[in-house]
């Protein structure tokens, strides 16, 4: 049978059948057999569920709430509908195969370093890496190759890894087993894949690539090339972001000569649960036929309404809204179903403006920093929920303005000397909290990442310098939170009690 292609072009294979939900239909069919549960979970297909909250949802939700049993299949050996599930999924995509996740991209970041580094290799990944690829460093074992991202002080952002740094980086430190890159960005930016693949299987490295954001890039040709199609290694998606799965829903997407599968599948069931939600399975097979039936369609009408209402937040007095010029003049690209909107010339932080919207307007933006908003869309946003976001905005946009602030986005110099691998730090020696000063010359036993630009200004085996302790200093005057701080404010530092 000929190959058929996606909107990015990359084939898929056309034996299997796309208008399909193998897992969903399994358990649709489940649960109308009423079956007398004698299994976990406790409440009984909803029968023990309490009437504060059954009388909001109705008991048929509860119903997909079943466990492990030959009809709905085994997430760690699936042979049924799950594996059937998977199946699609991975044709959708073009990929040699997809793996479901129910502990979010999280689970899938610390599963991609652990399937390609062994104890004491090195790995060179981006400082702005999500943090849950620090439990992927502790666990591996891994030393990690630390890139400083880019500041861009005028449109308030950092950039992620170009691939002149990566190559650079592999030419310091041709040791580096593998590279891992976030693209897209938190703010929507995408980096050149195509050309960090390139790079990175010419010298014979895997690429590792954190898509959580960017899970409907594949699915449309005016969005940017996603990571599969650009050539990386292993993708891991959160399709709960953008698509219509349920929270933690999320995809491990392998398309490898580098790796040895069965290890990636060995390592995935080492790290999830074994009493996996099967409505948030279910969510992932219906969003992979969502897209694959009329995802073109639904991305359209959504890339047009995010395209106008940043041109109308651009006619603003007191915001602006990032675009795909400013990016791609730059070198990168932009996904345009993101809306980052800057708030500087307002003399307000973001956090406050975020305050007012869900206060005054009962809008709930998904993240603000002391510069900007961050509002995601997804194939549920539709016109009207985008016109309320302007509307908002032009209200305040005419409210008395705070005074001028100036803040200037930075990071300090984060080469600093990894003197301890973070594994040890963390399983083998013991820790003492010390004042902030004090602490320079230490080995950090913690992660300190403030937000913004959340960005860790230490992780463990760090060593602390001045530099650093001033920018943590500065951050604390400011009021910024700092996620690993243990007390209201950052006073102490937690350092290597002995080494």
């Amino acid at each position: 049978m000929k190959k058929k292609k996606n909107a990015n072009g990359a084939p898929q294979n056309g034996n299997v059948n796309q208008d399909k939900t193998p897992l969903l239909d399994t358990l649709l069919a489940h649960a109308r057999r009423k079956v007398t549960s004698f299994h976990t979970p406790g409440h009984k297909n909803g029968k023990g569920i309490d009437k504060k909250l059954a009388s909001y949802t109705g008991r048929n939700l509860f119903s997909f709430d079943v466990t492990v049993f030959p009809e709905v299949d085994s997430l760690h050996d699936p042979t049924g509908p799950i594996k059937r599930a998977q199946t699609l999924m991975a044709q959708a995509y073009g990929v040699e195969q997809s793996f479901f996740l129910v502990n979010g991209s999280s689970v899938g970041n610390m599963a991609m370093i652990m399937a390609a580094c062994r104890p004491g290799e090195s790995l060179i990944i981006s400082r702005n890496a999500h943090k849950s690829t620090l439990g992927g460093i502790v666990l591996s074992g891994v030393w990690p190759l630390w890139v400083q991202p880019t500041v861009d002080q005028n449109l308030d952002i950092l950039f992620d890894s170009t691939p002149e740094q990566i190559e650079k980086t592999l030419k310091q430190f041709p040791e580096a087993k593998a590279v891992f890159v976030t693209s897209p960005t938190y703010n929507g930016v995408t980096t050149n894949l195509k050309k960090i693949a390139e790079i990175c299987h010419a010298r014979g490295k895997v690429l590792l690539v954190d898509e959580a954001h960017g899970a409907h890039l594949h699915f449309h040709p005016k969005l940017p090339m996603d990571a599969i199609n650009s050539g990386a290694d292993l993708v891991v998606q959160s399709t709960h972001k953008t698509l219509s799965a349920l929270s933690q829903g999320s995809a491990l997407h392998f398309n490898s000569k580098l790796l040895d599968i069965n290890r990636v599948k060995r390592i995935i069931s080492m790290l999830q649960t074994t009493s996996p939600n099967y409505l948030t399975l279910a969510s992932l097979d219906l969003a992979r036929w969502q897209m694959m039936s009329h995802g073109e369609k639904i991305l359209d009408r959504l890339i047009q309404n995010t395209e106008r209402a940043r041109g109308e937040i651009n006619h603003l007095k007191h915001f602006t809204c990032l675009t795909r010029a400013e990016i791609q003049g730059r070198g990168f690209d932009l996904d345009l179903t993101k809306l980052t909107i800057n708030v500087t010339r307002t003399g307000y932080a973001g956090q406050h403006i975020s305050e007012i919207l869900a206060r005054d307007f009962n809008i709930q933006v998904d993240a603000a920093d002391l510069f900007n908003l961050i509002a995601i869309t997804g194939t549920g946003t539709d016109r009207h929920d985008l016109d309320q976001l302007v509307h908002a905005l032009q209200e305040i946009d005419n409210m008395k303005q705070g005074e001028a602030q100036n803040w200037v986005l930075n990071i300090p110099s984060l080469s600093t000397e990894l003197v301890m691998n973070p594994r040890d730090v963390f399983l083998l020696y013991r820790s003492k909290r010390v004042p902030l000063r004090k602490a320079i010359g230490h080995i950090s036993a913690q992660p300190l990442t403030p937000y913004p630009p959340g960005i860790p200004v230490l992780i463990p085996g760090e060593r602390v310098t001045l530099e650093i302790v001033e920018y943590l200093e500065d951050l604390t005057e400011r009021a910024v939170r700092v996620s690993g701080q243990e007390a209201e404010a950052l006073k102490t530092v937690r350092v290597v009690a002995s080494h």
